[in-house]
């Protein structure tokens, strides 16, 4: 479609009210989720946020009377989620990046959740703001918003397909390949990938790479589905339902690759209340490579995740990005190093 895309072309497109698009599109309540997922669709594929351009996204004009951040501030978003958190030993780490490099070049930085009574803009002055820096999971709803203020954005773990922006990730595929490798290097044919892929794109896009490896050497994976659908948001839960799925499997896999630690140490917990000893007789592997990796016994190997790295180099591209507006969104991929612990080994030899 030539020209600027408006909402009432958008509307028409779709049949419904140039209210609804204006609606769906600033993020705010009123029309339906199927309804705002449509309207979002067409615009992205008419070309609306693209010739939307980043009107604004560059300015730095002084703040109003009364306004909750100077123009040197950077908002840091983390969804008010349990254990995504400051104190967090993964998301607490990647915020002190974030604080550390926004300390050295001598920028303010507000922490704000995404549990909002009100609308997001009648939180902040937009012209007060340099730009915000979201940490994990961020609603559609929200970037929306967030998008129409015009105001500088990075994703640290996240990217929305429908909404533009640069975003910053472990290399996941790659470093989960690594593991899947060494594995079947170490004679390990039978493995089962544990963690629920819908919990996060990174979590999803770890058993992508696991399979790939697996395909790429011809091993047919059995994969025990339950385990892509792990439930439970703490350690205490996690354990519960591994019990339940590990204790009703017939033959256990000689090595279980995990998509976290967390997931990994549960792991280790539940084989070691069925007597089955790690790594003897079962490797396990984890992913981010937590304090408590180190610490659990046996020692976890997992990969190491850059975490305050992933933080400075947000702030970095938030930079970057306040200065150059329209230059082409970035997706940013860190390497991780596969750290070999006790707790994997050569698989045990089948008579």
């Amino acid at each position: 479609m030539a020209g600027k895309v408006t909402m009432q072309q958008i509307a028409d497109h779709l049949g419904v009210s140039k209210y609804a698009v204006s609606k769906a599109l600033s993020g705010k309540p009123g029309v339906s989720p199927d309804t705002r997922t449509k309207i979002v669709n067409t615009a992205t594929q008419l070309g609306y946020f693209t010739n939307k351009g980043a009107a604004g996204m560059s300015r730095k004009t002084d703040l109003t009377e009364g306004s909750a951040a100077s123009p040197e501030t950077v908002i840091v978003l983390v969804p008010k989620v349990r254990y995504q958190t400051r104190d967090s030993v993964y998301w607490g780490r990647i915020i002190d990046g974030i604080t550390s490099e926004l300390e050295r070049r001598g920028t303010g930085m507000i922490i704000m959740t995404d549990q909002f009574k009100d609308s997001f803009a009648s939180l902040i002055n937009p012209g007060g703001v340099l730009g915000i820096i979201g940490v994990g999971f961020i609603s559609s709803q929200l970037l929306l918003e967030i998008r129409t203020l015009g105001i500088p954005l990075v994703l640290i773990d996240h990217e929305d397909p429908l909404i533009p922006s640069d975003s910053l990730f472990m290399n996941n595929v790659e470093c989960i390949r690594r593991v899947t490798n060494y594995l079947i290097g170490f004679g390990h044919r039978r493995l089962q990938f544990v963690g629920n892929i819908q919990f996060s794109k990174s979590f999803a896009d770890r058993y992508h790479g696991y399979r790939s490896m697996l395909e790429e050497y011809g091993i047919c994976s059995e994969q025990q589905e339950e385990l892509l659908s792990l439930s439970g948001s703490n350690r205490s839960e996690m354990t519960e339902s591994l019990e339940m799925i590990l204790g009703g499997m017939k033959e256990l896999p000689t090595a279980f690759v995990c998509a976290n630690d967390s997931i990994a140490i549960c792991v280790m917990t539940v084989l070691g209340r069925l007597q089955v000893a790690v790594p003897e007789r079962c490797s396990v592997t984890g992913f981010d490579d937590i304090e408590d990796a180190a610490l659990s016994t046996p020692a976890l190997s997992t990969i190491h995740v850059f975490k305050e790295a992933l933080g400075r180099r947000a702030v970095e591209t938030l930079m970057r990005r306040a200065e150059q507006a329209d230059s082409p969104h970035e997706k940013i991929m860190l390497a991780g190093d596969f750290i070999i612990r006790n707790s994997t080994a050569y698989a045990e030899k089948v008579e």
